[in-house]
């Protein structure tokens, strides 16, 4: 249920909320938003004319907007975000200390808000914050990789594992890099975008953590190990097995500090 509330004290009746909505839910009823009869399974759950109220005139789902954050003046500036998404790094060096698992789910809360295919809200993320934990998703999946070569059963691209097992039994962590957490981010195969959706939520979660000073690493090897050589370890991890695993990202607080961007160079664009 929509739940549709309107502070007629507040509204201006300018309209925004009934025009802003991708999919025609409301209309206007002698100049106050109302839900058009038979259209309220169409709603998307968006919230998006709850956001466009200037006045904070309209509830939904029983939300107020007076919790809700205003965006006037609060944004960061275009150059912050410029600098901050060139400054953006891959760490592959991390101190030897977890992030409190508060401050993990206070970068998922906020990550959870990015978009999905058709406002498709059903990302599950899987991370690995206690230590023990962390270190035994090294051993197993090590060993597993371990057993698998053993038997032959390394697919031929992805041979070059045997190396890293080798490095592992050295001391060198090529494929988790000594990072305190991981994080898979999935949603069910059946949904409309759940390759891009996930990738988005990773994305998201980049930028907010090096706005929060950690570090990340798209971690595609651990990705093809655990989801191609060890797979039953996501078994063991609760991961839905009709889940699509988007993909996997280490992190945790950087041991190396970077002071200016790169310079990579001008875009590729091709105008019409």
């Amino acid at each position: 249920m929509l739940s549709l509330a309107i502070d007629e004290e507040r509204c201006i009746q300018c309209g925004e909320c009934v025009t802003d909505c991708p999919y025609d839910v409301l209309s206007l009823d002698e100049g106050y938003p109302t839900v058009v009869a038979d259209r309220e399974d169409r709603c998307i759950a968006c919230q998006h004319c709850f956001a466009v109220c200037p006045t904070g005139a309209l509830s939904i789902f029983g939300l107020n907007p007076d919790e809700s954050i205003e965006l006037d003046c609060a944004l960061p500036s275009q150059q912050q975000v410029a600098t901050l998404i060139k400054g953006r790094r891959s760490v592959r060096q991390y101190l030897d200390e977890p992030v409190a698992s508060r401050v993990i789910a206070d970068l998922l809360e906020v990550v959870a808000n990015g978009p999905t295919g058709v406002n498709n809200r059903q990302l599950l993320f899987t991370v690995i914050e206690d230590q023990d934990s962390m270190a035994a998703l090294r051993h197993d999946t090590i060993e597993g990789i371990r057993r698998v070569d053993g038997q032959g059963g390394l697919p031929k691209e992805l041979d070059f594992f045997s190396g890293i097992v080798a490095a592992a039994d050295n001391g060198e962590d090529i494929l988790f890099r000594n990072a305190p957490h991981l994080l898979i981010v999935s949603t069910p195969a059946s949904g409309p975008s759940p390759d891009p959706d996930c990738l988005i939520a990773l994305t998201y979660f980049e930028i907010l953590a090096a706005a929060s000073g950690f570090g990340t690493v798209w971690n595609g090897l651990c990705k093809w190990a655990l989801t191609r050589i060890v797979p039953e370890i996501l078994e063991r991890m609760n991961v839905p097995e009709d889940h699509s695993i988007g993909y996997m990202m280490s992190f945790g607080k950087p041991a190396v500090q970077y002071y200016r961007t790169v310079q990579r160079g001008g875009a590729r664009i091709n105008r019409i």
